[in-house]
């Protein structure tokens, strides 16, 4: 049978063994006499029963000192030993949701928290820093939400109105098939073309296109303005405007260059080598053209980051995703960093359109104590644009440069 030991029951003398039963004493007599009966049946021991335990020989001598030490350790270890695990994990389970609605108190606290410090201004050498109450006006995607985006339609409409003035102009570069750099914000061509009618295909992308190929399009097939209409839609071949043909990096400096002075910023949308590609480059036409300080490229893609310090650190560049939530727990806790320590130019951000609230003066102030331009997208509301102008942003990207003019602009 089994015996299952109780580690808390206190210890218990072991069952007796039962009475050996003795076999009566044969007379003298009796055995040196023969009978022709048949010997009585042997009395068979009596049977255990169900929950005795069988009898165990005490053992003597040093065994029996060296079981005893052994009992006495186990019965230590069952006493105290259990109980104090069993403590242990209660405490656990105390701790463990005390500690993780601590982290979140604190989560909920930083986020929900203004962090709108009294505004400080800094002499700093950085040209996309401005002075207090002059955030530049910046054209998302070429202006995007008034004209056709990233296209020299849209470049030509800013740089010729007569209502509105932009300073820096925000574009997304693809490197195509043959190592040219054109415009485009996503990584196909369906939502702002006709290439699945033009291809064939669903998800065309431009670096499996040559330029030539990619001239054949109508880059301003999906541009709907704020009243739903899809003026270029459905224009083919002769019938689409050179302007909404698929523009070239060259092609819009070229431009821009006789129409003003003006700056850029510029994202870089190819990963691993397309996008290694992509920075060469475009650091090669920059350099020629002597506007490496005239522009500052941004990418999400953090090997490209890599390549661009590697490779071109007089580059101008914007922080990378990490490096940007790096910086905002160095601002709230108003760490102090050696000169240098940053190795980018701008945070180019979200303002709080997310959980974490980048859109606040301790971010502003922060960043030029250190050097570091901040730089805001995408922002369309002109609440939003006055409050950012308010704790001292530098630049407001907008799809609606008309309308962040007129806000940025008043007095």
């Amino acid at each position: 049978m089994d015996i299952i030991l109780d580690p808390f029951a206190e210890k218990k003398a072991p069952p007796a063994a039962p009475a050996e039963v003795q076999p009566a004493e044969a007379q003298p007599e009796d055995t040196a006499q023969e009978s022709d009966e048949p010997a009585p049946a042997e009395e068979a021991p009596a049977e255990a029963q169900p929950d005795a335990a069988p009898a165990e020989e005490e053992p003597a001598g040093p065994e029996k000192t060296e079981r005893k030490a052994h009992e006495k350790k186990n019965n230590t270890k069952n006493a105290y030993t259990y109980p104090y695990r069993k403590k242990k994990r209660h405490r656990a389970r105390i701790i463990v949701p005390v500690l993780i609605l601590a982290v979140l108190l604190g989560l909920f606290l930083v986020v929900t928290h203004s962090w709108n410090d009294e505004i400080v201004t800094y002499d700093t050498s950085n040209p996309y820093i401005t002075p207090y109450g002059q955030t530049m006006v910046s054209a998302h995607r070429s202006g995007g939400g008034i004209f056709p985006e990233n296209t020299l339609m849209a470049f030509e409409g800013c740089v010729t109105s007569k209502d509105f003035k932009t300073d820096i102009f925000e574009f997304d570069l693809h490197i195509t098939k043959d190592g040219k750099l054109i415009l485009l914000h996503d990584d196909t061509l369906d939502r702002t073309t006709d290439s699945e009618e033009v291809f064939g295909v669903t998800g065309a992308r431009p670096e499996d296109y040559t330029l030539v190929e990619l001239k054949t399009l109508n880059f301003g097939d999906g541009f709907v303005d704020d009243n739903g209409n899809a003026p270029y839609r459905g224009l083919k071949g002769s019938a689409v405007p050179a302007s909404l043909h698929a523009a070239t990096l060259e092609e819009v400096l070229d431009l821009l260059e006789k129409s003003g002075d003006y700056r850029y910023i510029i994202e870089i949308k190819n990963s691993k080598e397309l996008g290694y590609d992509a920075v060469d480059a475009l650091y090669g036409v920059l350099k020629s053209r002597n506007l490496l300080s005239k522009a500052i490229v941004g990418t999400f893609k953090a090997e490209v980051t890599r390549y661009i310090d590697e490779q071109f650190p007089d580059m101008y560049r914007s922080a990378s995703i990490a490096e940007v939530l790096e910086f905002y727990v160095s601002a709230l806790l108003d760490l102090k960093c050696a000169p240098g320590y940053y190795r980018y130019e701008a945070l180019q951000i979200p303002a709080n359109q997310f959980v974490v609230k980048l859109g606040t003066s301790r971010i502003t102030n922060y960043a030029h104590k250190n050097n570091i331009a901040v730089q805001y997208w995408t922002i369309n509301d002109p609440e939003d644009m006055q409050y950012l102008k308010e704790i001292n942003a530098d630049c407001v990207m907008s799809d609606v440069p008309d309308t962040a003019y007129g806000v940025l602009n008043t007095k």
